[in-house]
């Protein structure tokens, strides 16, 4: 075990819940819920930014996406730039109309935006299940991306980096809320960006420059260095069905939608997408390209998710590495502790608060109930996707994009048409999120022969086409007063 690469991590950290104690002060008396969800709706552009594309930029971005650009070579990378701009859309398409909408109801989380347009219980307890369901899935993705990077730094055991991992996470997000959830990602934003430019340097100079890597890695299979990868795995229409999923979709992921009613204003909301969307771009290069090079420095490695770790303690000075390797940890920290901030309002706010115990306010010392609930909640939750990663799969990259899918196929068109298609009705939901769900899950596990196109493709056509249709044979009960709202 390399204390040159364990002190850093160690200070990492211990600077993560720094930051969650000093959100502590920012909590005020009858204020629990608006700052521990939405962080008192006072986010400036630049921390906007910076946690939209920390929580974009997953251990899909770091482990699992440089893993499979490692395997499929140049190709990967090419396809990993559709992605640059996921956050310029996200932040475009719901931006402002979300914003307003979530003062104008006072809204805390997705739910009560999609409660507030379509009036419709269903839809958002149904909503509510599907996410945790959904996150369920991309969570334990984070654990074990977290877990295998500390397995390969310290040489620790698997299980023993997943407590260590899991206990982190789970203790600041817990303490600090969603303020303390943007200000560590903020902080592991700006990691993550020197990280990748540092060890993209390194890797470039290691392998004798871009000319001698190109040569190695031709020699190793020739593919590597075409657009299509190996057996031309990386078709047009997979390049299409990977924009939608990892692009366009993104409008439907509520980690990154809840955002959108968190800033402080217009000007704020600008800077923020001009800063993520170029944040982003040098992310998704930096990692994946690093990865796909990485093959001609380390030609065999145990699992390709141990690419990044493995070329930052191949390629850089040990201190240097330790540094750097909060790079990856604080992409796979600043999306894990979003999705359990959003699960905890899913549990407390969405299902306990409007259905359990709607009275839970009028209580004596309501806001001390609801301040240890939470904390039960979120720590509960944790401790479930705890155990579900300490049986992790061989490439997480698939399970985070399958599960990123569904919660596209329920929340996309809900949010998009809800916010600007004045004849949406509740049935339309309903039934669109239904059939989403349903028909993405049977292609997925039916894996029929759609010549290269993903599920998600005809998921969403369908949806949007049961959408429209049953918004129009079953209007909404109120259409005015909605088109008035």
């Amino acid at each position: 075990m390399n204390s040159s690469l364990i002190i850093p991590l160690i200070i990492y950290i211990l600077t993560v819940f720094a930051l969650a104690f000093l959100t502590q002060k920012h909590k005020k008396a009858g204020n629990f819920l608006k700052e521990y969800f939405v962080g008192n709706r006072s986010m400036g552009g630049f921390v906007l930014a910076m946690t939209l594309a920390a929580t974009y930029a997953s251990a899909s971005s770091f482990i699992g996406g440089p893993g499979a650009a490692y395997k499929m070579g140049l190709g990967w990378v090419l396809l990993a730039m559709v992605q640059l701009p996921a956050t310029w859309l996200t932040l475009s398409v719901l931006g402002k109309r979300f914003a307003i909408e979530a003062r104008k109801h006072n809204a805390l989380t997705l739910n009560d935006i999609l409660f507030a347009r379509f009036q419709s219980r269903a839809v958002v307890i149904l909503a509510s299940l599907t996410l945790l369901l959904a996150f369920f899935g991309t969570m334990v993705v984070q654990f074990v991306g977290g877990a295998r990077l500390l397995q390969t730094v310290t040489g620790l055991p698997y299980e023993v980096g997943l407590m260590i991992f899991a206990g982190t996470v789970a203790l600041y997000t817990t303490i600090g809320g969603f303020r303390a959830v943007v200000l560590t990602d903020t902080v592991q934003g700006v990691m993550m960006l020197i990280g990748t430019m540092v060890l993209l340097c390194g890797v470039i100079y290691t392998g004798g420059g871009l000319g001698h890597i190109m040569t190695k890695l031709h020699d190793i299979d020739p593919a590597l260095v075409t657009p299509y990868g190996p057996d031309h795995f990386i078709s047009q229409p997979f390049i299409l069905s990977f924009w939608v999923l990892v692009c366009f979709g993104v409008i439907g992921l509520p980690h990154a939608a809840v955002r959108c009613m968190s800033y402080k204003d217009s000007r704020s909301l600008h800077k923020g997408m001009i800063i993520s969307t170029v944040m982003m771009a040098l992310l998704m290069l930096g990692t994946h390209l690093s990865g796909a090079l990485g093959r001609a420095i380390v030609p065999d490695v145990g699992s390709p998710d141990q690419i990044m770790p493995t070329l930052m303690m191949t390629v850089l000075p040990p201190m240097f590495a330790g540094i750097f390797l909060a790079g990856p940890m604080a992409a796979i920290m600043s999306t894990i502790d979003s999705q359990l901030i959003q699960a905890s309002a899913t549990l407390l706010k969405d299902l306990y608060m409007n259905y359990i115990n709607p009275r839970v306010l009028e209580e004596q010392n309501a806001e001390r109930k609801l301040n240890k609930l939470s904390l039960w909640i979120t720590g509960v939750f944790a401790l479930l996707v705890f155990f579900a990663a300490t049986n992790p799969p061989d490439m997480i990259i698939w399970l985070n994009l399958m599960a990123l899918g569904g919660l596209q196929a329920v929340f996309l068109w809900p949010l998009i048409l809800g916010l600007y298609w004045v004849r949406a009705s509740a049935s339309g939901a309903i039934c669109s999120m239904v059939t989403g769900l349903g028909t993405y899950i049977a292609l997925m596990f039916i894996k029929p022969d759609m010549m290269g196109i993903h599920p998600i493709i005809p998921t969403l056509l369908l949806g949007l086409f049961v959408f429209v249709a049953v918004s129009l044979f079953r209007p909404a009960v109120s259409a005015k007063a909605i088109a008035e709202s």
